[in-house]
């Protein structure tokens, strides 16, 4: 991967493309969100450091939610465009290498968040690199997104898998599928395809793990 492309980006501008064709107030999988929201969520994450904090600490959410808002009330090709620029130069996302390790995953599940409410929507077949990068994206993710987990997780596509969650005594799970449908559930959303193996027990409780960081 001596080049790489910026997956970052090509998900982004992917996504632009969406809000563009969309407008504001189309659903996404992210709970009580519109493309609104999370278009506002990506600015401010990239654009205003002193809101950002806020979506880690809940004490400045007051302060992050009146960003939103003014962000939010930008009309809607402005608010795209600048999704569409991504990182303004003064932040360490505008590096490329920065952008690729912070934002792809980012990126990708957000573009996913709104594919996948569209009628019809079947998973993307990601370029072999792309998936490459996925994957080490999630293998250094993973044990800190299923932490909760209260049983035995492998995460497994192909000839890989990630060992998520270690639970020797307890029943364990094996979800296998592409690279992207196991990122999609590891980051909470229920739409995605992928096979997963266990006693219906563990399966349930698998279903049920609070996700996230």
């Amino acid at each position: 991967m001596g080049h790489h492309n910026n997956w970052a980006q090509q998900e982004r501008q992917a996504l632009a493309d969406l809000l563009a064709e969309l407008g504001p107030n189309h659903p996404t999988l992210c709970e009580g969100w519109t493309t609104g929201d999370l278009a506002a969520h990506l600015i401010v994450r990239e654009r205003r450091p002193d809101a950002a904090l806020g979506i880690m600490v809940t004490a400045l959410s007051s302060h992050t939610k009146n960003v939103m808002n003014s962000t939010k009330s930008l009309p809607w090709t402005e608010i795209v465009d600048q999704v569409r620029q991504g990182p303004p130069q003064w932040n360490p996302f505008a590096i490329p290498a920065i952008d690729a390790a912070a934002n792809t995953l980012e990126y990708f599940v957000h573009h996913e968040d709104i594919r996948r409410t569209m009628d019809g929507w079947q998973p993307r077949v990601l370029d072999a690199d792309f998936e490459a990068l996925l994957w080490s994206r999630l293998k250094a993710m993973a044990p800190l997104m299923w932490r909760k987990a209260k049983v035995g997780v492998t995460l497994h596509s192909g000839t890989r898998h990630i060992i998520a969650k270690k639970n020797p005594q307890e029943p364990r799970v094996v979800a296998k599928g592409a690279v992207g449908e196991l990122v999609l559930k590891s980051y909470g959303r229920k739409a995605c395809v992928l096979e997963v193996l266990g006693e219906p027990e563990a399966i349930e409780s698998f279903n049920a793990t609070p996700l996230g960081l």
